[in-house]
């Protein structure tokens, strides 16, 4: 098959387009921001879906496999991601890899995926957008989104959230550090949760809008289904697979953002010094690089950054990086299997993280899972669901839940614990409070 057909066009903002879908079903997008934002997506009307509701028992890798069907070239100077097949992989998702009849959260599926065979690509740094279809016709069919009006900006509030019990978040921290003590694991990622609603009138599309322009992020997402969206602000890639080359980028270390320049200085420059944030990104390097070692050839698997400041609109990170060259026979998809659910949200070693994980906290569902892209021509890049809001419509409007959570280690301290879930948290609150 041949490759499929590009067609530029002018600029307009990807968020705008988005929210101008947004009330589609299956209307998905990836939305990169910040200094080094390059390519984001806006996709909608899929040639084909797939839902693996908790009860069905498909394998979800043969699933995918026939969904996304032959693979085809990318052509040359387009963007990474030309058609192909995406998504959401819940965190439950993992259950299928590792059985460890975990519950599910609510409606949501461990999988929800379609495959696109036209969408937009917006390069940002040419400032120019691409129509991608299988033919021209296809492409130019995409060219009328770009003409569909967004809903006009009304301002103020958008919703409003309310965190659980703090002293009990304190209390988990508390307990893990007790059960790292005694040598059950060196750490887990412990979650808050936050709940509320939208205000009337309001949809998922107006917060998509207000945190692209508010705390725009690398890997933020987008993803509407009939009576449930993911709105997230994520920082953090997940996978990304590249011919036989793959990558890994988890964040684990966190400071908040300073009130002044000098005091944000001091903030980056304490956190890249701190024993305790270092010891825990090397913990989840080493399980990545674990990983990655299932299904990349002997030697190949590296580390070439290491303990890098990240910086955002609400907090400092410390990021690395992994890498390494699918063995012979592998692909993406065998690769997303042996590594998910990501192990910067779950902890070391990771089966018994989950099961600690799974004793303290309700079901995750989308929480800490992965919104992602397969490409036609086998290529992959997904992100970590973290900074993420996940919503239910129901009979009032819609209901809005959301979790920020923390690595814990042996010399973690459960208020700190506390105050980094809510900076964390606090761009999203921020955007719902307009």
């Amino acid at each position: 098959m041949e490759a499929p057909a590009l067609i530029t066009a002018p600029w307009r903002d990807p968020a705008e387009v988005a929210a101008a879908l947004g009330e589609q079903a299956w209307t998905l997008a990836f939305l990169s921001g910040g200094d080094q934002a390059r390519w984001s997506y806006v996709m909608a009307d899929p040639a084909e879906t797939l839902m693996l509701a908790p009860s069905d028992s498909r394998p979800p890798i043969a699933a995918l496999r026939a969904l996304t069907g032959r693979q085809t070239p990318a052509r040359p100077g387009g963007p990474p991601f030309q058609g192909g097949v995406a998504g959401l992989m819940s965190y439950e998702l993992g259950d299928r890899f590792e059985p460890l009849g975990l519950g599910r959260h609510g409606g949501w599926p461990d999988l929800a995926c379609a495959r696109y065979e036209a969408l937009l690509a917006f390069d940002h740094q040419t400032q120019r957008v691409l129509a991608i279809g299988r033919d021209d016709d296809a492409a130019r069919a995409t060219l009328a989104w770009l003409d569909r009006p967004a809903p006009t900006p009304t301002g103020g509030q958008i919703g409003a959230m309310a965190s659980d019990d703090g002293a009990a978040y304190e209390a988990a921290v508390a307990e893990v550090t007790d059960r790292i003590a005694a040598g059950e694991i060196f750490q887990a990622n412990i979650a808050r949760r936050w709940i509320g609603r939208l205000a009337q009138g309001r949809s998922p599309s107006d917060l998509v809008r207000a945190l692209a322009a508010a705390s725009p992020a690398p890997f933020a997402a987008y993803l509407r289904l009939e009576d449930h969206a993911v709105v997230s602000n994520s920082p953090e890639r997940f996978i990304r697979v590249t011919g036989e080359e793959a990558r890994t980028e988890p964040i684990k270390g966190t400071a908040p953002r300073g009130a002044t320049p000098d005091e944000d200085r001091a903030l980056a420059q304490a956190l890249v010094a701190s024993e305790k944030d270092r010891a825990e990104n090397l913990m989840i390097v080493d399980l990545m690089r674990n990983d990655l070692s299932r299904v990349c050839a002997p030697g190949t698997v590296k580390t070439p950054e290491l303990f890098t400041i990240a910086t955002f609109a609400n907090v400092h990170h410390l990021v690395s990086v992994v890498t390494g060259k699918l063995a012979a026979g592998r692909d993406a998809l065998d690769l997303m299997a042996a590594a998910f659910p990501p192990g910067s949200i779950t902890g070391a070693p990771k089966v018994q993280a989950m099961k600690v994980i799974a004793g303290l906290e309700a079901p995750r569902g989308p929480f800490f899972g992965a919104m992602f892209m397969l490409g036609s021509d086998g290529s992959f890049d997904s992100n970590v669901l973290i900074r993420t809001a996940a919503l239910v419509r129901d009979g009032e409007g819609w209901a809005i839940e959301a979790r920020a959570g923390a690595g814990i280690v042996a010399d973690s301290e459960p208020l700190s614990e506390r105050l980094e879930t809510e900076a964390k948290i606090s761009a999203l609150r921020k955007a719902l409070a307009g």
